[in-house]
C-alpha cells in the first residue's frame, strides 16, 4: 500500500492538493486501479496523468480525497487498421490516507 507521506505533512495547509496531486502522479505505473474505470477492454497507459482535486475532508483517523483523474485508455481487438487505438479516459476515484500511517487506498467511485 503506498503512503501519501507529503500529504498527511501537508493537509490543512494551503499546499495540500498539490502535495496530493504530485504523489499519485508519482506511484508505480499500475498502482491505481484505473483499469476499474474503463469500457472498452482495461488496457491503461497511466504514464501521464492529470488529476483533479475535487473534494476533500477528514475524520478521527483519516483524510477522504475525490479526484479526477484523466489517463489513456488502449483499445486493442477491434480489427481497425489503426490498431490498437488510444482514447483520452476520466474517472473519479475515492482516496483514504491513514492518518497514523500515511496508507493510501484507492476506489473508483461511479460517475
Amino acid at each position: 500500500m503506498p503512503k501519501f507521506i507529503n500529504s498527511l505533512r501537508d493537509w490543512g495547509s494551503d499546499s495540500f492538493p498539490q502535495t496530493l496531486k504530485s504523489e499519485i502522479e508519482n506511484l508505480k505505473t499500475g498502482a491505481l486501479p484505473l483499469d476499474k474505470g474503463v469500457f472498452q477492454g482495461g488496457y491503461i497507459d497511466d504514464s501521464n496523468l492529470a488529476i483533479t482535486v475535487l473534494h476533500v475532508t477528514d475524520d478521527e483517523k483519516t483524510i477522504q480525497a475525490k479526484v479526477g483523474i484523466f489517463f489513456t485508455e488502449i483499445v486493442a481487438g477491434c480489427s481497425c487498421g489503426d490498431e490498437p487505438m488510444e482514447q483520452n479516459a476520466y474517472c473519479e476515484m475515492q482516496i483514504s490516507i491513514d492518518k497514523t500511517t500515511a496508507e493510501a487506498e484507492f476506489a473508483v467511485t461511479p460517475d
